[in-house]
């Protein structure tokens, strides 16, 4: 997460909007190439109905789950015991939930893909659909929602660069790859099934880089933002705490309430 990547990343979108806006008919092109893949039932952008590559997708698509899973468990756990340790560093837990909510949630799949109504490649007239073809940079296409631009499923295996930032320095190259040939591969899953035009996945892996870049900036990085795990922590227990006062109140007056009423029995009998 340094200057060279962000400066690489700005190319990559430099380049992606400037050929597919001014040569839409490349991005045609190879839309057309997998349109007419078609399988022994006729349907055409067949690989999207091919086994193999959408169990491959799915596979793809719980990585990013598994990954922030542990990461949910122990923000839950520390709400609920907040004076037990945090079982994750806290700067990582609010880097690796930021950037997913922000990224792959929020300005992917909220504001862009329900908002920028570019028509997927299966669903344009020049594809045998019923909606006409917009460029990349054109929100006024016939899709309504759930659109083509930019592609979430990509979105998301890119964040997997998240915690592939925050793996330990020897092994953070190797992650890094991980991460990209994950990204990769699930943009050339999206296109070949008819889902995505090659600038929709350049621009899903773009977009969510440069959101990551920022938080790990301002998290990490810059001296006036960064964060500290211990102030993190201390953040958290703060939040936490009144809660959890009220509950520890509330259980040691049914347990005094429940000592009193055995108490009242006894003497009863």
């Amino acid at each position: 997460m340094n200057r060279t990547g962000l400066i690489i990343a700005l190319v990559i979108a430099a380049v992606n909007g400037l050929v597919f806006g001014f040569f839409p008919g490349l991005e045609l092109r190879v839309a057309q190439y997998f349109h007419d893949v078609i399988d022994a039932g006729g349907n055409v952008f067949a690989w999207r109905v091919y086994p193999p590559l959408m169990v491959a997708r799915d596979a793809g698509l719980w990585v990013g789950t598994a990954i922030i899973t542990p990461v949910l468990i122990a923000l839950a756990v520390k709400f609920i015991l907040p004076l037990r340790r945090l079982l994750i560093p806290g700067r990582a837990i609010i880097f690796l939930i930021a950037t997913l909510a922000l990224g792959p949630g929020l300005v992917i799949n909220v504001i862009l893909k329900d908002h920028w109504g570019r028509s997927r490649p299966i669903d344009i007239t020049q594809m045998g659909g019923t909606e006409h073809y917009v460029r990349w940079w054109d929100p006024t296409g016939d899709c309504p929602n759930n659109c083509s631009f930019v592609s979430g499923d990509v979105s998301g295996a890119f964040w997997t660069l998240a915690p592939a930032a925050l793996t330990p320095l020897p092994y953070r190259p190797i992650a890094y790859a991980a991460a990209l040939a994950l990204g990769s591969t699930m943009a050339v899953f999206r296109v070949m099934a008819g889902a995505h035009f090659v600038s929709d996945v350049v621009f899903a892996g773009v977009f969510t880089f440069l959101i990551i870049w920022l938080a790990y900036a301002v998290i990490y990085r810059w001296p006036r933002t960064r964060l500290s795990d211990d102030g993190v922590e201390r953040s958290i227990e703060r939040i936490a705490m009144p809660g959890y006062s009220a509950l520890c109140s509330l259980f040691r007056k049914k347990k005094k309430t429940g000592g009193n009423n055995d108490e009242s029995k006894d003497r009863l009998t």
